[in-house]
């Protein structure tokens, strides 16, 4: 009835009618995501209907609603099917102010339906092919660019980047020829790197170091949303960039790793948004090429030099909140570097593991950046290793029983998922400059067994990788349990079928291959 009711006011009345009839239509189905077979057909004409109105010279409150109900009733891919035109598309592009003879944004009346346009131009190209084929025939991404550009540096119209951004990712995840095109034809990555510096408000204070204000307020609901949607986009603009071949795409990446970086020491409105903005700058993190990851890392300013030189018993006692400052900064530089967005980045990954489900998902991505930090970087993977595998004091207790980091990753290293396993181990491993009795000390063997085994190390040795020797750190508790530890031993079966330590084992195979190969 509701369908029915609509389809008459929209066919025959005047503009009042059909703005307060859709407008009850959407108040009633704002909600809904399902809708009933029976009405499809009226749904279909519904939609012919709203596209006609649209063409009309109507009230700027009557297009909003007309594109309301157009955004609820576009959640039904089969009612796309005969609404989808070239025509109606041009519609919503002109709409949306993507026509590219519109210069500025200068009404504020007309937002409301750029926004719900864009909404529209959303879930229409999502749910529908032809919208997508239709998209790439009228340059849709390039449009997109062309209104962000616009808009770019205009903090009052948050909500019609935040649509043309996600817009974009819609189409780059669904067009791999998109990606290409943004990422070369229409300077994607610098532009949208460049929207997420106006998001966060970044000031450089150098070319890759920009100013942070731990004491500022959190960003705004509109913000983080922008600004996850432009890392959203960006992730397909960038997730075959491993390789970089020019001087000036080095450049963009470092630029945007700097971004990122001040991404993660910033926070949203709510201890979820946080999550979901931090999730989403270490997917694209995961993007950046690896030798374009040091800026995570810096020299410390002249600030936090003096601050790093304080030691918490040189403050007064009602000094409190002054001495947890000095306690945190100091567990976050390494070397003279500012280590704070890898502390992020730990602590961020801890999270996700005790979350203790979608691993895969929730927890790869992270223990995967963290890795190839490590061994790329050796500031990083030397702050990490202290932090993870701090100098062994307790000795009794087995590997993977306790509440550390380190006991946590042991676990994961025997996790049923075969890939959450295999990088949690290879973390450790890095950590461990690929050395197998380093290794073993931090993990035990049992645990270790599975990454020994694929690597072809497990009689012992080390990893492809060099890295650099670094002093003794074993401590005296550790030097004190160590001969212990000879109770589990790689084994192997003799030639006589007696069991020996596999090295053992392997050597005789190796004297009686040589015997056998001398005689006739």
């Amino acid at each position: 009835m509701d369908e029915e009711r609509a389809l008459y006011i929209v066919r025959a009345g005047e503009a009042g009618a059909i703005e307060r009839v859709l407008r009850d239509y959407s108040d009633k189905h704002r909600a809904t995501f399902k809708f009933e077979s029976t009405d499809e057909d009226k749904r279909k004409k519904l939609c012919e209907g709203i596209f006609k109105v649209l063409l009309k010279d109507i009230p700027t409150t009557c297009q909003v609603s007309c594109l309301e109900v157009l955004r609820i009733l576009s959640r039904d891919k089969k009612v796309l099917v005969p609404v989808t035109t070239k025509e109606n598309m041009q519609i919503l592009l002109r709409l949306a102010k993507l026509n590219e003879s519109d210069d500025s944004l200068e009404k504020v009346s007309e937002f409301p339906v750029i926004v719900e346009s864009l909404k529209c131009l959303c879930n229409i190209v999502f749910n529908s092919q032809m919208a997508q084929q239709l998209s790439l025939e009228l340059n849709l991404a390039a449009k997109l660019c062309n209104l962000l550009r616009k808009c770019k540096d205009r903090k009052f119209i948050n909500d019609i980047k935040c649509f043309d951004l996600r817009l974009l990712f819609v189409l780059s995840l669904l067009h791999t020829d998109i990606r290409s095109q943004l990422r070369y034809e229409l300077q994607g990555l610098p532009l949208l790197t460049q929207i997420l510096e106006s998001a966060f408000s970044i000031k450089w204070t150098d070319e890759y170091e920009s100013a942070i204000d731990h004491n500022g307020p959190p960003l705004s609901p509109q913000e983080t949303d922008c600004a996850i949607e432009a890392l959203k986009a960006l992730f397909n603009v960038t997730v075959d960039s491993w390789k970089v071949h020019k001087e000036s795409e080095s450049h963009q990446f470092r630029v945007m790793a700097a971004v990122l970086r001040h991404c993660l020491l910033i926070v949203g409105p709510t201890e979820d948004k946080t999550e979901e903005l931090h999730s989403n700058a270490v997917n694209l993190l995961s993007n950046v090429p690896v030798s374009c990851l040091d800026v995570l890392i810096c020299p410390l300013t002249h600030e936090e030099t003096a601050q790093e030189a304080t030691t918490v018993d040189e403050l007064p006692s009602d000094k409190t909140a002054e001495k947890e400052t000095v306690l945190k900064s100091n567990t976050m530089v390494y070397n003279g570097m500012n280590m704070e967005a890898i502390h992020v980045l730990l602590n961020f990954m801890e999270k996700r593991i005790d979350k203790g489900s979608s691993y895969r998902e929730g927890l790869t991505p992270v223990l995967s950046l963290l890795t190839e930090c490590s061994r790329a970087h050796r500031n990083i993977r030397k702050f990490l290793k202290d932090q993870v595998l701090p100098p062994l004091r307790d000795v009794t207790n087995r590997p993977e029983v306790g509440s550390t980091v380190r006991n946590k990753l042991v676990r994961l290293m025997t996790h049923v998922d075969l890939g959450v396993k295999q990088i949690a181990a290879e973390f450790l491993f890095v950590l461990c400059k690929e050395r197998v009795d380093s290794l073993l000390k931090y993990t035990g063997y049992g645990n270790a067994a599975g990454l020994l085994a694929a690597r072809g190390l497990l009689a012992g040795g080390r990893g492809d990788n060099w890295y650099s020797e670094d002093e003794d750190t074993d401590t005296e508790e550790y030097k004190n349990a160590k001969p212990k530890e000879e109770l589990l031993k790689p084994m192997g079966l003799k030639p006589d079928g007696t069991i020996t330590p596999l090295e053992e084992a392997l050597n005789q195979y190796s004297v009686i291959e040589e015997t056998s190969s001398d005689t006739d």
